[in-house]
């Protein structure tokens, strides 16, 4: 009903003026539902809509009270439309003026609350992103400082000589040249450990000793491999290459791998080995050899795995000597030779295998000079 009175007015609908009386009404509303009945107009889907707000005008002006009312807001709209008619050109134009500002005011309140959302929204992607940039930043920061310490550590283990390089599987091992027509005697590896022997002790089960010419021929050179179970032996050997003085006239004794085990090079670095002097002989007595002087218990440099007694010192080699052979004890297993755990039975067989394969090396390196 509130929709008839505000939307549609009823006396329009009928076809009636205000001053209309009920018989007037009654036959205006049943000339004009006669012809919109929804019986008379099937196919018409407006006719049952039509119908009912004829109706619904008919009871409204039949019912005294409310057609007071919808005559005082007609009336009232009357003299109102009346009223502005009679404003004059300024004053239509004042209310128009009015009208447009306040239109125009509600669209800028409206565009000012979407640009406050707006920039609420890129405040927040904003501070998103900063939040993401300062947390990798902090990442980068924290990775950075980990990479400084880490390097301060190694450059303080280093100078304060904490991480020594570790000893190679071959770093105990020389290599022997000579000619067998200064030394006829070298034929066979028992021979060359008792030439070395003076300088430490040997590995005697594990050297590889090469003559070539190969029988039928007569040898003429000869090549050996001699493993010592300390480095400061090989070390004391190799300082003593082709020194009458110490048995080796034209002898050749040089690293195993051709090169100077890493150990060798930092002790130096380090101001802990000097220079080299080969053992002096006594005139009235026998040769002062390294052998015959013990060497301190903490600058054992064995060979891992392997135990032995304590070698000989040699010239100017420290009289003490970090142990650098310490490692974790590992749970031993079962293996093929009494009284050796499963390292140090590895690392026996590892240094076998790398023997065989410079001795494969140096026959076919002499081969090729035959």
């Amino acid at each position: 009903m509130a929709s008839t009175e505000e939307d549609v007015n009823p006396y329009e609908l009928l076809g009636l003026s205000l001053e209309a009386s009920e018989q007037e009404i009654r036959t205006a509303y049943r000339q004009r539902s006669l012809k919109v009945h929804p019986d008379r107009n099937r196919g018409n889907p407006d006719a049952a809509r039509k119908f009912h707000e004829l109706h619904q005008a008919q009871e409204l002006l039949l019912d005294p009270l409310r057609r007071m009312a919808l005559d005082a807001k007609l009336r009232m709209k009357e003299a109102r439309k009346a009223r502005f008619a009679q404003y004059d050109a300024k004053r239509k134009g004042l209310v128009e003026e009015l009208e447009e500002r306040e239109r125009a005011l509600k669209k800028a309140r409206t565009e000012n609350e979407a640009q406050k959302k707006e920039r609420w929204r890129e405040n927040e992607r904003i501070m998103e992103e900063g939040r993401k940039l300062r947390e990798e930043r902090e990442k980068e920061l924290q990775r950075k400082e980990r990479e400084r310490e880490e390097l301060e550590r190694k450059t303080q283990g280093a100078s304060n000589g904490l991480e020594p390089p570790s000893l190679g599987p071959l770093d105990t091992t020389v290599r022997v040249k000579y000619t067998l027509s200064t030394h006829p005697s070298l034929t066979s590896a028992e021979s060359i450990a008792a030439l070395l022997s003076p300088f430490g002790p040997l590995d005697d089960s594990s050297i590889v000793l090469s003559l070539k010419p190969s029988p039928p021929k007569k040898p003429k050179r000869g090549t050996a491999l001699v493993p010592f179970r300390q480095i400061v032996g090989a070390f004391a050997a190799v300082c003593a290459s082709r020194r009458s003085e110490n048995g080796l006239a034209d002898i050749e004794v040089d690293w195993a791998e051709g090169k100077e085990p890493e150990l060798i090079g930092w002790l130096k670095k380090m101001g802990k080995l000097g220079g080299s002097k080969p053992p002096q002989a006594d005139e009235n007595g026998p040769k002062v050899t390294p052998a015959q002087t013990p060497v301190s218990a903490d600058y054992n440099m064995s060979t891992p795995g392997v135990k032995t007694a304590p070698a000989a010192d040699f010239a100017s080699f420290p009289s003490t000597f970090p142990d650098l052979t310490a490692a974790p004890q590992v749970p031993t297993a079962p293996t093929d030779v009494p009284g050796m755990d499963y390292e140090s039975l590895t690392l026996l067989r590892m240094r076998q295998a790398e023997r065989e394969r410079l001795e494969r090396e140096i026959r076919e390196r002499e081969a090729q000079e035959d």
